[in-house]
């Protein structure tokens, strides 16, 4: 990878002449993609089956055609008011003239100056925007469509949009004119170089390189937080972190994360630490840190992660602490995991759990958002196929989909910092993490797709079971507190609200500002966002939403003043090692720095 200074523009190296640089890239370049089309031969190209679904919708339009005809008439008339108005403006004519179609004022694609004050590219961006707006009006007025084609219509249309940008084409992008004049085309061979980079990386897929992967080592300058290994087995180590006060709480608190990425989001500097946070408010705190499995790990279910996972968690937290009873927090699906546990061990009557508290936690997948466009029964058996050959599904593929909700900032933004500026990713930690993913194993994966994704069962009682023990989560009596965001795509706040109300025990709801990150990790020293909170949860979503009391700042000391009265008495601080477990190593851990 070239190291490359987007404040220093770089002149090419005198001792290579450009031109036999180029020539030698665009041969690399031929080589690469000559094994790409080779090696894929045989590979389905299609595998959301688009297709068929854009068969369907031209069906439907077809039916409907004069709704069609309208769309076009306006855009054919938009279209020639932009070109007179671009006239206009090349004779210095067009300074007062309102735009015909503006960007939205959150994208950010278009802040060069040329975009607003050069009549050629202000052009390029309005017959862009206007051609989107008209792509749009298409495909989400026609009628006759399944719901699901529907969705998967205009999930793509948008990314197809987004993909044909003028900001993403060389040519069309006055950023990336102004840079290569100012490098004498030093930037377009850089940019060449770090496509290659990233292809040879992907073995002929294009995996683009969001940070500096070199900048960052957990425990070392993230995931700091002072702490120690006190038991681990194959499935998963449990962390002990060590007290910042004097005196604690006597009920420990046991975080559950995804098994799809590390736990580590929540600990990635001091300043936005919410394990240190946790530490710093007196909770004698616990985290899992799941394997990031192998082929080894094929034939392992949802059950293992269940029954050697969370309960022995639970198990090992009460060996070390002598406490009977603790707190537990799930974070996404590994709220739906602890979810999963809380039923089982109700069904057989322990009652270790004390409280439980859900971030962005979805129990009913009946509207799984976005992501719905990548489950159905096809493209599920198309990943089985896939995970039989490795017994795991590779956390790339998984980034991948979750990276097309935000294609515009985690896709493209990198596609023109890296190809066409010919800038190296910056370091930055949470992208760093963001592409520290981890696998799955292929029988947990395929059970979690169909059972919950697709069939919806856990919300049905005995619709899933547990090493035979059918699991019902209206039994869960506990005091329960779900933490959202409202601009979740991956776990939408309504999703999960409507899982919430499956308890029988009292629950609380907050919803957060920001989205499935961002909105948890909000350390009120930041002064983000702000935060919805009411009791009672009435039927609609949106009726509690309305009704919810605004309030400025983090959600972490409202979800405080929740989990103390929860958490017993005061007692001196128990540090790592106090208690009957041995010290294995220190935090975070040896599972967590195993990277793909």
């Amino acid at each position: 990878m070239t190291k490359s200074n987007p404040d220093s523009p770089r002149t090419p190296d005198t001792s290579s002449p450009l031109a036999s640089e180029l020539e030698n890239n665009f041969a690399r370049l031929n080589k690469i993609m000559r094994g790409f089309v080779t090696s894929h031969a045989e590979l389905g190209m299609d595998p959301f089956n688009l297709a068929q679904v854009y068969s369907s919708w031209f069906a439907a339009a077809m039916k409907n055609p004069h709704k069609v005809a309208e769309a076009n008439v306006k855009f054919w008339n938009d279209a020639m008011q932009l070109y007179h108005q671009t006239a206009f403006g090349l004779f210095g004519k067009g300074a007062n003239l309102e735009p015909v179609v503006q960007e939205h004022k959150t994208d950010r694609r278009f802040h060069h100056d040329a975009w607003a004050e050069a009549p050629i590219f202000d052009a390029i961006k309005q017959s862009y925007l206007l051609t989107s707006q008209w792509m749009r009006g298409l495909v989400n007025q026609v009628e006759g469509l399944d719901e699901k084609d529907a969705q998967r219509i205009e999930f793509f249309t948008e990314r197809f949009l987004d993909a044909m940008s003028p900001t993403n084409f060389a040519h069309t992008n006055p950023q990336v004119l102004d840079r290569a004049l100012e490098t004498k085309g030093a930037s377009l061979v850089d940019g060449l170089k770090n496509m290659l980079d990233d292809l040879e990386a992907g073995d002929g897929r294009l995996r683009i390189k969001m940070t500096d992967h070199e900048a960052f080592e957990p425990g070392k300058n993230i995931a700091v937080t002072p702490g120690k290994v006190v038991y681990q087995n194959r499935m998963f180590q449990l962390v002990q972190y060590s007290p910042a006060t004097e005196t604690s709480f006597s009920k420990p608190l046991l975080i559950v994360p995804p098994w799809i990425n590390k736990f580590y989001i929540m600990d990635l500097q001091e300043k936005n630490s919410m394990l240190r946070w946790l530490v710093s408010q007196g909770h004698t705190l616990f985290v899992i840190s799941w394997v990031n499995p192998d082929d080894s790990y094929r034939d392992i279910g949802f059950e293992e992660y269940v029954k050697n996972g969370v309960i022995e968690a639970v198990n090992q937290v009460q060996v070390a602490t002598g406490e009977d009873r603790i707190n537990a927090v799930g974070y996404c699906i590994g709220g739906t995991l602890l979810t999963t546990s809380l039923a089982y061990m109700k069904a057989k009557g322990d009652q270790r759990i004390n409280s439980a508290t859900f971030f962005t936690t979805m129990l009913d997948f009946s509207d799984p958002g976005e992501l719905g466009v990548f489950i159905d029964d096809a493209q599920i058996s198309d990943i089985e196929t896939k995970m039989e050959k490795d017994g795991y599904l590779e956390g790339s593929s998984m980034a991948g989909a979750f990276n097309m909700l935000r294609a515009n900032d985690l896709i493209w933004s990198f596609y023109v910092n890296n190809y066409l500026l010919g800038n190296d990713p910056r370091p930055f930690d949470l992208l760093y993490w963001n592409s520290d993913s981890t696998r799955m194993p292929a029988a947990m994966h395929s059970w979690y797709l169909r059972n919950l994704y697709l069939e919806n069962k856990l919300i049905e009682a005995g619709g899933i079971e547990i090493d035979g023990v059918g699991i019902d989560i209206e039994t869960i009596d506990i005091p329960v507190c779900f933490v959202s965001a409202v601009e979740d795509h991956i776990a939408p706040w309504t999703s999960t609200y409507a899982g919430a109300r499956k308890f029988s025990g009292p629950v609380r709801f907050i919803l957060g500002g920001s989205g499935h990150i961002a909105g948890i990790i909000n350390p009120p020293a930041a002064g983000k966002y702000d935060y919805r909170v009411v009791d009672g949860l009435p039927e609609d979503p949106e009726a509690w939403a309305d009704e919810a009391e605004a309030r400025a700042g983090s959600w972490w000391p409202e979800w405080q003043t929740w989990i103390a009265p929860l958490s017993g008495e005061q007692i001196a601080a128990r540090a790592p090692g106090d208690g009957a477990l041995d010290l294995i190593e220190d935090a975070p851990g040896s599972y967590v720095k195993k990277r793909l």
